[in-house]
């Protein structure tokens, strides 16, 4: 069972995978909104701005009916004649055109965003494969596409078949209107057919968009195994990078304990906790915390200490808040220096004694530690 799950796809794209399929050209990408987008721009087009094109095409028409005998037996002024009516029928439908294009072009950008891929250019003998190809005519997307152009086509159909209903008595009455007004009309009422049946396909686009996001990020999903082997690849294989992370940790773990040695003093909890302090009059500001640790660390400090001749005290309170709130290398909080002081008072004393007798210094006791810095406290 649980190999059957590592082979499902069941697991999202990866960024890493989205963007791999963007580069080879692979994006989601909906034809029938592109041809919406096209029909409906089309049919606004010559709603509101037919009149201008249709007379100017009927001035390019008069004008090359219109020509005389020299016309008729010289090619060379008929050629240029000829040249000059399709470069006005051209001039014509440039605007037109332009915006066609611009709105083909700019169609993809609603859903995939703009793509320029040259490995989607780059030959692919893959897709003349013959069973690759009849795989393709039995696949699910195959019957999703043959649905949407039978949906298309009965669409289309009723929606044409209702508004040439609609117009039916306009279309017949334009007999009786002149030529001049007929015309105009004819455009008008053919335009707004056009733009009507055009609408229909709406209803196809707000099928198809969300089907196309979806059917894309299904393709693109992945096995739990793909999602582990893309992992390793890019950030590397989690059990040698915890391996890494365990040495770090040991190397400064070493270091850490290379420093107990030189401390002044280890406070302690005196099992649970054990904080190394250093204070040097000349170079630092106030005590440094060179190592601190808890439990199975804190026993390896306290024994680094003992056979190193640091003086160890038994302060619960103060090794507590020094092993909460100071790091390794960094000078003890403010709140505490009062302590510390009576805490070094004492070591500086102790030192004293070894190195010329006297009275054996008395070991400070009811430290002044701020309740809101000890652990305990907070807990409680």
């Amino acid at each position: 069972m649980s190999e059957d799950s590592d082979m499902e796809k069941t697991e999202p794209a990866s960024q890493r995978r989205l963007e791999k399929a963007r580069e080879e050209g692979d994006v989601p990408r909906s034809r029938e909104l592109a041809t919406c987008l096209l029909l409906l721009t089309a049919g606004c087009i010559f709603l509101f701005a037919g009149d201008g094109l249709i007379r100017s095409l009927s001035g390019v028409l008069v004008a090359g009916l219109a020509f005389d005998r020299t016309h008729v037996f010289d090619a060379d002024v008929l050629l240029t004649r000829l040249e000059g009516n399709i470069a006005e029928v051209l001039a014509a439908f440039l605007p037109f055109g332009v915006i066609l294009m611009v709105v083909a072009i700019a169609s993809p950008i609603l859903i995939g965003g703009w793509l320029f891929s040259a490995k989607a250019l780059q030959p692919n003998f893959g897709r003349m494969n013959p069973i690759k190809g009849l795989t393709n005519m039995v696949s699910t997307r195959a019957l999703v596409e043959l649905g949407k152009a039978v949906g298309k086509t009965l669409l289309v159909g009723i929606v044409a078949w209702i508004v040439i209903w609609r117009e039916k008595d306009e279309v017949l009455a334009l007999a009786l209107e002149p030529m001049r007004t007929s015309g105009a009309h004819l455009g008008s009422i053919l335009s707004v057919s056009f733009i009507a049946i055009a609408c229909a396909l709406l209803l196809i686009v707000l099928i198809d968009v969300p089907y196309q996001i979806w059917q894309y990020a299904n393709k693109l999903k992945m096995t739990r195994q793909e999602v582990i082997q893309e992992s390793k690849e890019s950030d590397g294989n989690p059990q040698i990078k915890a391996k890494i992370r365990a040495q770090q940790r040991e190397m400064a773990r070493r270091r850490m304990m290379s420093e107990v040695p030189n401390a002044d003093v280890i406070v302690t909890n005196p099992t649970h906790f054990a904080v190394a302090l250093k204070y040097a009059e000349t170079g630092m500001r106030a005590p440094t915390v060179v190592a601190k640790g808890a439990d199975a660390v804190a026993a390896r400090i306290r024994e680094l200490a003992s056979e190193n001749g640091v003086p160890l005290l038994a302060a619960p309170a103060l090794a507590r808040a020094l092993y909460k709130h100071a790091e390794l290398g960094d000078e003890i909080p403010e709140a505490l220096y009062t302590a510390v002081a009576e805490v070094l008072a004492y070591v500086f004393q102790l030192r004293a004694y070894r190195q010329q007798g006297g009275v054996f210094p008395t070991a400070p006791d009811n430290l002044d530690v701020p309740p809101e810095l000890d652990p305990n406290n907070a807990m409680t």
